[in-house]
């Protein structure tokens, strides 16, 4: 059975950093193309970023050059770095797998960026 388990977010400041985590399981990880989404107070979720089996990333141009996704196979583990935080970023982080058609989301981890 697909799991996938965030965990990293927490309080920060604007313009300080963050690093999410994911670790799955379930499936052959190495293999899989793997997605951040968030989920803003008020607003639909939205896909943040993606990064494929050979580690070609793609981002929403709003985190683009302050948000970097990557992975470590060996630990099932795929990763977001935040840094330049900013208040607009504020929101629920999910961690994403699609097999079969069949989005499988964790609960989430929650960033919250606020002086």
């Amino acid at each position: 059975q697909v799991h996938v388990v965030e965990s990293g977010g927490g309080l920060v400041q604007p313009g300080g950093s963050l690093r999410l985590s994911c670790v799955a399981s379930g499936f052959t990880f190495s293999t899989a193309i793997m997605r951040w989404y968030r989920q803003a107070p008020g607003k639909e979720r939205e896909w943040v970023a993606h990064i494929t089996s050979a580690g070609a990333t793609n981002y929403v141009d709003s985190v683009k050059g302050r948000f970097t996704i990557s992975r470590d196979n060996a630990k099932n583990t795929v990763y977001l770095q935040m840094n330049s935080l900013k208040p607009e970023d504020t929101a629920v982080y999910y961690c994403n797998k699609v097999m079969y058609g069949i989005n499988y989301w964790g609960k989430g981890t929650l960033v919250t960026v606020s002086s």
